[in-house]
């Protein structure tokens, strides 16, 4: 495939054309990965360092008590990471009569980013385990300068949570979070980093780090305890697909939201989005669409895979049902949509790629900025709050409950034609992730954009009913156009497009090689050699 040169849209950024990439949403964080393909290591080491690294330079996204998903081209079959944790055991719906809590320890289900960094070593890995802790370590220890965009997420995360325990401790030093430039560093956080290095994680699920997050939750009354941590495990999936011509998008199978890119996709298959400009107002309907109706069956049905006993991932992604789906669609009028019947009767993300074919796609997040905004003291440990994921409504499949994966935002994309390998990407940013994943594909598969190009371009999120954001780059001419097809629309300043979620992209190129894009929305980058 060709690319232009000349991007329609405003830029800071060029593609980065390489043998060996990594991108990422923190240039150190990339530089780590970089690190290890230059010694020697191969793209899942490369992840891998990024990875830790960046629970070190962007913990208002991510950290050591993270979840993660990972899907990895070996150079010869596409394998699935699912690393996210289940609620611990005690865990009830009569527990939660009051809503599932957003934050505080109430939200923290058992973490599982350790556990991928073992699996994936593990598996895949060429270079020792500790050997892809050291950049992170040393951030850790001696500190690192702040960047902008973090920065500025830093201070609204530790306005809202300095209460919680343990946050003011390892995030606020002084008493206030760290100014945009500004050196931090967490020893505790670089001590803990070498235990689960020297366990190979073994530390934090049956070990000394276990016990303590154990003992901090009964300090709190949570119920998270030892027994929860040992009993996690990842698990290798099977990924599920869908196609767009000679394309097909490769997902995560639920507990996370990916099937709705992948229904998306196949529906859009069945529409007239071929005969349309990647810009044009009747493109971005089509496409918001088939989202709002891939989203209203997520809503319904996807939940823990053990828990969907009704309606299944397959149920979901049948071509038949994506047929019948695609075909409520009025290319001229926006619709409300109900959830359909299958069966009548704050995130980081990076991708690598190396020299020899390997390609990964990885995404570890706390879920909210901070996540649960609980830290364990003298640690560094920050957890997640992904049982705010589940709901309480009786019945669902999705309805919390004990030893339980909640429904996640988190996906990492992958896209192959004919069996081949094409592309590693993923857009972090909550609900945003499967539509970002839609809107990237189509861009450069179809409309033939680069992948900086497709990063740059502005971007639109449905949000609910007939509600859409845009861009506030989006044209005039292109929402005056939504709004007449019955859009109910928002334009959102620049202040606030992390809505819009960050996008990371490494693309094969025909001839060998690959070409890369980050977004411009975020702090990182693209490098290779």
């Amino acid at each position: 495939m060709r690319f232009a040169h000349i991007t329609p849209y405003a830029s800071r950024r060029s593609p980065v054309f390489a043998e060996n990439v990594v991108a990422a949403s923190q240039p150190l964080a990339a530089q780590a990965g970089l690190a290890m393909l230059a010694r020697g290591g191969n793209a899942a080491d490369a992840a891998l360092a990024t990875a830790i690294a960046l629970t070190v330079l962007e913990p208002t996204g991510n950290g050591i008590g993270s979840d993660a998903f990972a899907l990895v081209w070996d150079g010869a079959a596409l394998h699935g990471l699912n690393a996210s944790g289940r609620s611990p055991a005690a865990w009830s719906p009569d527990r939660f009569a009051d809503g599932a809590p957003f934050r505080g320890w109430e939200s923290v289900t058992v973490p599982g980013a350790p556990s991928a960094w073992a699996a994936m070593s593990e598996k895949f890995g060429r270079l020792p385990f500790a050997d892809l802790f050291a950049p992170a370590i040393a951030y850790a220890e001696r500190g690192y300068l702040v960047s902008p965009a973090i920065g500025s997420l830093w201070g609204r995360g530790a306005a809202e949570l300095k209460d919680q325990p343990g946050f003011a401790e390892a995030f606020m030093p002084g008493g206030r979070a760290p100014a945009i430039g500004e050196r931090f560093a967490c020893p505790a956080m670089a001590a803990t980093l070498a235990e689960i290095a020297e366990t190979r994680a073994e530390s934090f699920y049956r070990g000394p780090l276990a016990a303590r997050i154990a003992a901090f939750a009964a300090e709190h009354g949570a119920a998270m305890t030892e027994a929860d941590l040992a009993a996690h495990r990842a698990d290798w999936v099977e990924p599920i697909s869908a196609g767009f011509d000679d394309v097909s998008l490769h997902e995560i199978p639920p507990n996370g939201q990916g099937i709705v890119a992948c229904m998306a996709l196949g529906m859009l298959a069945h529409t007239g989005v071929r005969d349309l400009d990647p810009d044009e107002p009747r493109a971005l309907h089509l496409q918001i669409e088939a989202i709002k109706l891939a989203l209203r069956d997520a809503e319904a049905w996807v939940a823990d895979p053990a828990h969907m006993t009704g309606v299944t991932a397959e149920d979901l992604l049948s071509p038949a049902y994506l047929a019948e789906r695609a075909a409520l669609i009025d290319p001229g009028r926006a619709q409300d949509f109900a959830s359909g019947a299958p069966k009548h009767g704050g995130t980081v993300y990076l991708c690598a790629a190396d020299a020899e074919g390997m390609m990964v796609s990885f995404i570890q997040s706390n879920y909210a900025g901070f996540g649960s905004g609980v830290v364990v003291p003298g640690t560094g440990i920050s957890l997640q709050n992904r049982g705010a994921g589940f709901t309480t409504r009786e019945g669902h499949p999705n309805r919390v409950g004990p030893s339980k994966r909640p429904f996640h935002t988190i996906i990492p994309g992958f896209l192959m034609r004919g069996g081949a390998p094409l592309a590693v990407f993923g857009v972090m940013g909550g609900p945003m992730q499967a539509q970002g994943h839609v809107q990237m594909t189509l861009r450069m598969e179809l409309w033939g954009q680069d992948p900086q190009t497709a990063a740059d371009a502005p971007r639109w999120r449905a949000v609910s009913n007939l509600d859409v954001a845009v861009e506030a780059a989006t044209p005039e001419a292109t929402r005056a156009a939504l709004v007449a097809m019955g859009h109910r629309l928002s334009v959102e300043q620049p202040d606030l497009a992390f809505g819009f979620g960050g996008a990371q992209i490494i693309r094969r190129l025909d001839g060998g090689g690959y070409v890369a894009g980050s977004d411009p929305r975020k702090d990182g980058c693209a490098a290779g050699f």
